[in-house]
């Protein structure tokens, strides 16, 4: 069968980021990864292959999940090797690139000395285990990661050797799993596999070798995946993170081979994963690692929510999706994590300034779970101590954030996130860049007392007061001759009242048609600007089985209020609590800001947007109770 055609996602050098704080995560993640050095990213790989016969614990080796007794130890390098192919690819960043070049030479010379096929960092042993049905912590697991990473290496970062090695590996897979009957493979199967599905489809795409299409029909699992096809729920109180790559690799094997057997499951996990289950106000829907009760939610507010894993994996999996559809409920469910969880979950940092002192610390590299308890903090992990899974998924999330911003189909440009940025493009041979970049409506460049800007006198400090409660993100065309395609601009779920688009000036749609894309199709010369008005509030965000518990939203970011305890807020409307949200400290300098507090209450809580959550304790959800 042929793959189908579907939305080309335009990233790489293709998109250029300019969003600042996107921009200092990017390189906060940066230099984590260049600080790890490469003898301890490397060291359970040499251990394996009997490369490295140190005999005492060495100052500086990674610990945790890494640590050389541990069984997922080495999965932490698959995930890095594919964040620096990613960053490659984004930007490209030389330096970068040639200590993971280092990095897959090394592995090249231990898969020679492992014989020249296995290059892994656990021993093949832990296969022949689980085939035997003895317990072992997700061998298949960590072996998906290093094949992930030599795969995106290649990919993205043309290392012919990644692709070699991965080769060898994989004939190993292709002996070891002819061994075995259907049943054998299912009870295999049980054990987690994690993206192994995604690998051989990869290879099949790169290659067109059968052999890796004989992987993927070994691979297939089933036990989880038939049930999917006929639409019952697998998931309840299931393992989550377990089965979103599994899914992906269906979602990726319906893109190479065109199979709608693989869309299904794919489209019916997602029904039964977000549309049917529903969701907390971050976009999570996991709290202990398991998936929620479909739309039962209230007794999941845990201290271990939302683990970062789990959204980053699906967000990836609604970027597939949304290629195959073109439905803009994909694009608002990854901005809402992308708020809400890779940001308040990764790279946190300290905004005090000018005197003001924290006993915490000044940055949080990561926290696996974000608490949705009453009064939780969130629990940053260490940079050599810990390697948990999320660590891995952490250093992906933030090699580059150019992804999801814009597709294109034929003659049509999707702007699927608001985010300063560019995008080069052809339509029909005509090369094309669109510039995003957000009107702050504050009149003002002086951001900091540091700042050396102008201070002109503008018509927007007057103009705009108070916080005006507007997104406002404008889009300048550059083409060297007129060109007729369509701009697709996204109308968010967030709005709150009539959003306004606006062409060199001139209104051209108003309305709130929220989760939907407004086409403006035309012939577009050089200079001309589409500016586009998205209002926003306060919004109350109800748990599903519970409309007395509940969270708020400023446009599309989850507000925590700074409370060590569970506190009632009375409210005179209770289909508005909403109302008792009202700015606060809403400017500072030429920044409106996005915090607020309650009014009416006998004692009275900050909100501030979650991701700008430290350390201090902290409530997504409150009860609410009318005081008529």
């Amino acid at each position: 069968m042929k793959p189908n055609k579907h939305l080309k996602e335009l990233d790489g050098l293709r998109t250029r980021l300019y969003d600042p704080e996107l921009k200092r995560r990017e390189e906060e993640n940066r230099s984590y990864m260049m600080h790890l050095e490469n003898r301890f990213l490397l060291l359970n790989f040499n251990l394996e292959a009997g490369r490295d016969t140190s005999d005492n614990v060495i100052e500086g080796m990674h610990g945790g999940w890494e640590f050389p007794t541990c069984q997922l130890r080495g999965h932490f390098l698959g995930h890095w090797l594919s964040a620096a192919a990613m960053r490659y690819h984004a930007v490209g960043d030389k330096e970068i690139k040639a200590k993971a070049d280092a990095i897959v030479d090394e592995l090249a010379e231990c898969q020679k000395a492992n014989g020249g096929q296995w290059a892994g960092p656990i021993p093949e042993k832990y296969l022949y285990r689980i085939a035997q049905g003895k317990q072992v912590w997700a061998p298949h697991y960590t072996i998906h990661k290093v094949f992930m990473g030599l795969l995106d290496m290649y990919e993205y970062a043309g290392n012919e050797i990644a692709l070699e090695i991965a080769e060898n590996f994989a004939d190993w897979f292709y002996d070891w799993t002819g061994r075995f009957s259907r049943e054998e493979m299912n009870d295999i199967l049980d054990f987690e596999t994690g993206g192994m599905l995604e690998i051989w489809v990869e290879l099949f795409a790169v290659t067109g070798k059968e052999k890796y299409k004989t992987l993927m029909e070994r691979y297939y699992r089933e036990r989880l995946f038939d049930p999917l096809l006929r639409g019952e729920d697998v998931l309840t109180n299931m393992h989550a993170n377990t089965t979103i790559p599994e899914v992906i690799g269906c979602a990726r094997a319906y893109d190479v081979t065109g199979d709608e057997k693989w869309r299904t499951i794919a489209e019916n996990y997602w029904k039964l994963a977000v549309t049917d289950r529903g969701m907390y106000a971050t976009g999570g829907q996991t709290c202990g690692e398991i998936w929620t009760p479909m739309k039962r939610l209230s007794a999941r507010l845990g201290q271990k929510g939302q683990e970062h894993c789990t959204v980053y994996n699906m967000m990836r999996l609604a970027g597939f999706l949304f290629r195959w559809t073109g439905d803009p409920s994909y694009a608002d469910y990854q901005e809402r994590l992308l708020y809400n969880g890779l940001m308040a979950q990764g790279y946190w940092q300290s905004t005090l300034s000018h005197g003001f002192t924290s006993p915490y610390p000044s940055h949080g590299l990561l926290t696996y779970f974000l608490p949705m308890q009453a009064g939780s903090r969130k629990g940053w992990s260490s940079q050599k101590s810990d390697f948990f899974c999320c660590h891995g998924t952490l250093v992906q999330a933030n090699a580059a954030f150019n992804r999801g911003l814009y597709y294109q189909s034929e003659d049509t440009l999707y702007v699927c996130q608001y985010r300063d940025s560019q995008v080069t493009f052809s339509i029909k041979d005509t090369p094309v860049t669109l510039l995003q970049k957000q009107d702050p409506l504050t009149g003002s460049s002086h951001l900091a007392s540091t700042s050396s800007e102008k201070q002109s006198v503008l018509e927007d400090t007057r103009k705009y007061p108070s916080q005006p409660d507007c997104l406002v993100p404008c889009l300048k065309i550059e083409t060297a001759k007129a060109v007729e395609m369509t701009l697709q601009i996204r109308i968010p779920w967030w709005i709150a009242g009539e959003a306004q688009i606006l062409v060199n000036g001139e209104e051209i749609w108003r309305g709130s048609d929220a989760v939907s894309f407004v086409p403006l199709k035309r012939t577009w010369k050089d200079g001309d600007v589409v500016r586009i008005l998205l209002p926003k509030a306060v919004k109350a965000c109800p748990l599903p089985d519970d409309e007395t518990m509940t969270a708020f939203l400023y446009g599309p970011v989850v507000l925590a209020g700074l409370t060590d305890e569970e506190r009632t807020l009375h409210v005179p409307d209770l289909s508005r609590p909403e109302q008792i949200l009202v700015h606060d400290n809403e400017r500072e300098w030429g920044s409106w800001k996005s915090t607020f507090r309650t009014t009416g209450q006998e004692r009275g809580i900050r909100f501030i947007p979650l991701h700008d959550v430290g350390y201090e304790p902290y409530s997504i959800y409150f009860p609410v109770k009318s005081d008529r």
